[in-house]
């Protein structure tokens, strides 16, 4: 499992090379650092931790500035640090370390993309909206009554059951869309294309999961040919 944290941005359209529209959502993911990496033996279960977003040390309080400093060696702090469990046999175990950068680089175009994030909240709502209750009739005699839930239940057992469904908070919930197609890598701005909406409002937060393992890829630098200078053949006269 490889995964980042990132934030969404806009929505916008993107065309194949046959000419076919693609929604696609931008998002900002990465670069991500390695704190924590957990073992079966140490926690009970397998996992990797990431923190994204640095931020000025002064923002963090002095038990979460010491556990980054033990890592960076400096003062230093991110806003979000989330982690992911991986399986037993998962290579990125013995090859990430505390530390260590990951991007988008990792990615590929074609790789199916698992993202996590809150929908938008909605505040209170009644069951119409929330339920999808068709409200009362419009006839005589309903005055005020159009949208009411109507009745709760049985008088005889005095209380309400657990579930019913009733007026409340709606949205603000961790959502699972997945499947997602990534089209599109942008490695100068962090940004992965991927086609579809994803949960949540702009600048939401993200958690972005996919099969494989994490591939550090290194940059190639340039290769510079040296060759001599030419000498040109000095002839006698």
């Amino acid at each position: 499992m490889k995964f980042l944290i990132g934030k969404k941005q806009e929505m916008k359209q993107l065309f194949a090379e046959d000419g076919k529209a693609i929604t696609v959502t931008s998002v900002i993911a990465g670069p991500c650092f390695v704190t924590t990496k957990k073992t079966k033996a140490n926690d009970g279960y397998n996992a990797i931790q990431l923190a994204w977003a640095e931020e000025k040390a002064q923002k963090a309080n002095k038990p979460l500035l010491g556990f980054f400093k033990k890592i960076f060696s400096k003062d230093i702090s991110f806003r979000y640090v989330r982690e992911c469990r991986v399986s037993d046999n998962d290579k990125m175990l013995e090859q990430l370390i505390p530390g260590q950068k990951v991007d988008v680089s990792m990615f590929s175009i074609g790789d199916l993309v698992d993202v996590v994030g809150n929908s938008k909240g909605k505040g209170f709502q009644g069951v119409v909206k929330r339920h999808g209750f068709h409200g009362s009739p419009k006839s005589h005699g309903h005055k005020d009554q159009l949208r009411m839930p109507g009745s709760i239940g049985a008088g005889g057992v005095q209380r309400v059951f657990k579930g019913r469904r009733m007026g409340g908070h709606m949205g603000d919930e961790s959502v699972t869309v997945k499947n997602l197609k990534v089209v599109g890598i942008n490695l100068d701005k962090n940004e992965l294309m991927l086609a579809g909406p994803v949960p949540g409002a702009r600048n939401g937060l993200l958690l972005l999961r996919a099969p494989g393992n994490f591939e550090i890829r290194k940059p190639v630098e340039p290769v510079v040919e040296t060759t001599a200078p030419e000498t040109k053949e000095e002839t006698k006269g």
